[in-house]
């Protein structure tokens, strides 16, 4: 899913919560919806890695060419992983939800990291995509060791 489209959903979630739950603090309330789309800056590290290339530009390019390759990939039946996000993973996500027993942001973080993943995981499954993702750091490690 696009950075705009979590930008979009997470907002839209921030405000259902404030309209749910009022009394919550606007800082909270701004941690989940800046979780909602920060938690893909490993999109960016990554891009990053593989075009030797801090600009967005040409991250965005190389990202909008995977994606393009993907496709055609997947209509030959070739199903590969794609780039390990470490943001997205199962066990970093377990990281932030234990901080949240000692930090209150971080429990607002987390759900906004929740959401932001389910957000991931609807359009995976939709666009037939879902193989593409590592969910665990210790898997993708343990293939790379």
């Amino acid at each position: 899913m696009l950075p705009r489209w979590h930008i979009l959903f997470g907002a839209l979630f921030t405000f259902i919560i404030w309209l749910y739950a009022p009394e919550t603090a606007i800082l909270n309330l701004g941690l989940i919806f800046f979780a909602s789309f920060i938690i893909d800056l490993d999109h960016y590290i990554c891009g990053a890695m593989r075009t030797h290339s801090f600009h967005f530009g040409k991250i965005f390019y190389y990202h909008n060419e995977m994606g393009i390759k993907q496709h055609k990939e997947r209509e030959k039946g070739i199903r590969k992983r794609g780039d390990f996000h470490f943001f997205h993973t199962i066990e970093f996500h377990i990281l932030i939800a234990i901080l949240s027993f000692f930090s209150i942001s971080f429990f607002y973080f987390f759900i906004g990291m929740a959401f932001h993943s389910l957000l991931d995981l609807f359009w995976l499954l939709r666009h037939d995509f879902l193989y593409r993702r590592e969910y665990f750091f210790f898997n993708w490690l343990r293939k790379r060791v």
